[in-house]
C-alpha cells in the first residue's frame, strides 16, 4: 500500500498509509483539520538481482559511429598483436 502525505490547514503535513482504491482524506484523522493531500517526491527506485546488461538498453550496446574498430590500422589491414598474460593482483596483494 502507498503511503500519501497530506497537509493540513496550519501547514504542517502527516504521512498516512492508505490503499490506492480509497477515497482522499479530507480531514485530519487526529486534529479534525480540513487537509489537502500532496504530491510528494515518492519512493526510491529499488535495484534487485544481479544487475546491468548490454542488452537491457534500447540501443542494444551498439558502439558510437565515432569509435574506429580496435583490429584495424592507418592502412586498412588487419594488426595481430600478441596479448601478455596478466598477473594475478590479488595473490600479490595479500603478501
Amino acid at each position: 500500500m502507498p503511503t500519501y502525505e497530506y497537509k493540513r490547514e496550519d501547514g504542517t503535513t502527516f504521512e498516512i498509509v492508505q490503499k490506492m482504491s480509497e477515497e482522499a482524506l479530507t480531514t485530519c484523522p487526529t486534529t479534525g483539520q480540513k487537509v489537502k493531500r500532496i504530491i510528494s517526491g515518492g519512493g526510491g527506485v529499488v535495484y534487485k538481482g544481479e544487475g546491468w546488461y548490454v542488452t537491457d538498453y534500447k540501443d542494444g550496446g551498439r558502439k558510437s559511429a565515432s569509435t574506429p574498430p580496435a583490429d584495424s590500422t592507418d592502412n586498412g589491414s588487419p594488426e595481430t598483436k600478441a596479448e601478455t598474460p596478466k598477473k594475478d593482483t590479488a595473490k600479490e596483494a595479500k603478501s
